[in-house]
């Protein structure tokens, strides 16, 4: 039995703050908390019966954050706030003795750089203070990982080429929105794209490489080359990887708003002055787009996430696909969600129960495919995202050695 603290009250949060409260024999006591306590408290009723308390805070604020932990001692935190909140999250449970996950990496507030190099440096923090911080456990980054690192353990010598795929071939009926916080969606599609190869990193102008890609039960989707957080520690922690890239869908719908923002300047996170205010051009446009946890009801579609792996079994060559499609109507279906949400909450959730059980519990700062894999792969599939796995199948790409 375990107490959880949920911070943030968005679309994930209200996935895992529904997963975390059907687990009564593994978080017994929950709280939800966010800077708007209405998000929280309309979550919690849904869920009803007094399960989850909820209240106001400003992730932002370390001694706000401590002064919450410490009213309610609970022995976790679940991080799903934004990216530029993590640290200042991780120095609160640092302060009070409070073991952490979170979903995604860490990002300074007014520069688009996705890196681990902040969170890492925490690693001795931790292991001096007894506690465990666990990072990217979303989905990706998250569950690639995670499968990464059981086709390691299970079906390769050695892995030399990873790509990760990721497809949503939903369809909300918006005319354009972002499936997650868009302040965060749009950064991470704007910044240049980046890959490893043969030890270094290469970097390309956004989007300009791309390529049809067949995704399983959806059908061949235009694909994007893009920058995504979990390259970095993979290729750290697998180091015999030669190239590691990650593939993301996008509509020409999506690109040609995209281009248009891009054009007359709202995707710039640079403040400008409008009638003597400061504001950047992105956060009035996050103010302006759908609310992405608006967008479940009439979701209609699915999403597909895996990896396609090249390596060595046996000295001889293998391939390996593993991934997972959910259906946005099966989300929302589940918990009043949409399926990017829901693909990135229930990793969440199960993941904060593989440390509250013991199953993934040591001191210091962890990416998740430094545990084992086996037990969680275990269990996600009864928490709605089952997985699927083809060896030796013919994969995406041919641009091997």
């Amino acid at each position: 039995m375990s107490i959880v603290l949920i911070i943030g009250a968005g679309g994930v949060g209200n996935v895992v703050a529904k997963k975390c409260a059907r687990e009564k024999d593994v978080f017994s006591d929950i709280m939800l908390a966010s800077r708007t306590k209405s998000k929280c408290d309309a979550i919690a009723n849904e869920i009803g019966g007094g399960r989850v308390k909820t209240a106001q805070v400003d992730a932002d604020n370390v001694q706000e954050l401590v002064g919450l932990i410490k009213e309610f001692k609970p022995d976790m935190v679940i991080n799903v706030a934004l990216p530029y909140q993590d640290l200042p999250i991780m120095d609160a449970c640092l302060e009070t003795g409070v073991h952490y996950l979170d979903t995604a990496n860490y990002e300074p507030k007014d520069e688009a750089k996705f890196e681990y190099k902040w969170q890492w440096a925490y690693k001795e923090k931790f292991e001096k203070a007894g506690l465990m911080g666990l990072l990217g456990c979303g989905f990706d980054p998250g569950v690639t990982g995670i499968y990464t690192a059981y086709a390691a353990k299970h079906h390769f010598d050695e892995l030399h080429y990873l790509d990760i795929v990721d497809c949503n071939a939903g369809d909300h009926g918006q005319a354009f929105a972002t499936n997650f916080n868009p302040e965060i969606n749009i950064r991470e599609i704007t910044q240049k794209g980046k890959y490893w190869e043969n030890g270094q990193w290469k970097e390309i102008d956004p989007m300009s490489v791309h390529k049809p890609i067949d995704y399983p039960n959806i059908g061949p989707k235009e694909s994007y080359l893009l920058y995504h957080e979990e390259l970095e520690s993979l290729t750290k922690n697998y180091p015999g990887i030669k190239r590691a890239r990650f593939w993301m869908t996008f509509s020409p719908n999506y690109i040609n708003h995209l281009q248009v923002l891009q054009n007359v300047g709202m995707t710039s996170i640079e403040p400008i002055k409008v009638k003597g205010v400061e504001i950047a051009p992105l956060e009035f446009l996050k103010a302006v787009l759908p609310e992405p946890s608006s967008l479940g009801e009439n979701y209609t579609g699915e999403t597909s996430i895996g990896c396609q792996i090249k390596g060595v079994k046996d000295g001889q060559p293998r391939t390996y696909y593993i991934w997972n499609n959910c259906k946005h109507q099966d989300a929302w279906s589940d918990v009043k969600g949409q399926g990017v949400s829901y693909t990135t909450g229930v990793p969440a959730m199960l993941g904060a129960k593989m440390m509250m059980t013991g199953k993934w519990m040591k001191p210091g700062v962890w990416n998740v495919e430094e545990m084992d894999p086996d037990p969680f792969l275990e269990e996600i599939g009864g928490y709605g995202l089952p997985w699927n796995e083809k060896i030796n199948v013919e994969l995406a790409f041919d641009d091997y050695d």
